[in-house]
């Protein structure tokens, strides 16, 4: 991994001496823009629209019109000389209870790895996190901007989670919240049953992207030019039943499964595991038949590890 920052942790009269870490990736399909009729990629030029010429990225700065239409430029050097003591410093300002944070808040997650002199202090504070059972939260500049984040200990390491400011969450406003809505004491008990019947713990290494690898069997079925796998048509919707009918079903059929969301989804990622060997399986048998002498294209589907949760 590679440090996209270096600062400190200002905690209290201490300073602890970090380097910051992506601590999630995506491992998404990346896509080209390709002219449908040849394959050729799509390019995009940087075009000033007073000149009409095309500019450098060294040409080019940050812009900010004002409501007169005038535009006032920054540069690297003016964010530079900002006024702000989080730029290179994670300011602790207070502990707070885990349950009183609100995941809305969370944006991205980071490592937080100690440089040399500053191990045991971070180490220090990664225990006392632990055993007062608290975040810390704190203010940092990453990228331009300041934000409100929480550190946490996970795993013995420092976790860095960046937050929105409560003006940028939404308030819902939906119609029906005006609307006095009543549920009736069975239906409550019923629903309070199904979640019982259903509860589980947490552990996401069980359960895998079933259109991750629906997208994988397609791509190499396409290149492969084998028979694309077919979308399985959906149950019909049966009969319209009420809410307490439905809430009573759905509780007999998760005792019938006990365990059934966890089963279910086990099974889910074995059909779509299954469907991805079969195109591929199909893949290879039509391609030896047309063409046996050449050689097989290699797969565009990548292998990666399990995701932990950060």
């Amino acid at each position: 991994m590679r440090a996209m920052w270096k600062g400190a942790i200002s905690f209290g009269l201490v300073t602890i001496g970090v380097k910051l870490f992506a601590a999630t990736e995506e491992h998404d399909f990346r896509f080209h823009q390709v002219h449908r009729t040849d394959n050729g990629r799509i390019r995009y030029q940087r075009v000033c629209t007073v000149c009409g010429e095309e500019v450098a990225y060294a040409d080019i700065v940050k812009g900010y019109e004002l409501e007169d239409g005038r535009m006032v430029v920054l540069d690297t050097e003016d964010f530079d000389k900002l006024p702000v003591s989080t730029d290179r410093a994670i300011e602790v300002v207070e502990f707070v209870p885990a349950e009183e944070v609100d995941p809305i808040y969370f944006q991205k997650s980071y490592y937080l790895e100690p440089e040399k002199p500053a191990v045991r202090p971070y180490v220090l504070l990664r225990q006392a996190l632990e055993r007062v059972d608290r975040l810390a939260l704190v203010k940092v500049t990453l990228r331009q901007r300041e934000t409100l984040a929480i550190l946490r200990a996970r795993e013995d390491v420092l976790v860095l989670h960046t937050m929105l400011w409560p003006d940028e969450i939404r308030t819902p406003d939906f119609g029906f919240l005006e609307s006095d809505t009543t549920v009736r004491p069975q239906e409550l008990e019923m629903a309070r049953s199904l979640i019982e019947n259903m509860a589980g713990e947490f552990t996401p290494e069980e359960f895998h992207d079933d259109y991750r690898e629906a997208v994988a069997a397609l791509i190499e079925a396409k290149a492969e030019g084998a028979e694309l796998p077919e979308r399985a048509e959906p149950e019909p919707a049966g009969e319209v039943i009420d809410l307490m009918t439905a809430l009573e079903r759905s509780v007999e059929a998760a005792r019938s499964s006990r365990g059934g969301g966890r089963a279910a989804s086990k099974e889910g990622a074995q059909r779509a595991s299954g469907r991805s060997r079969a195109a591929k399986t199909g893949a290879k048998e039509k391609k030896e038949e047309a063409k046996p002498a050449r050689a097989r294209t290699a797969t565009p589907r990548k292998t990666s590890g399990k995701k932990r949760p950060a």
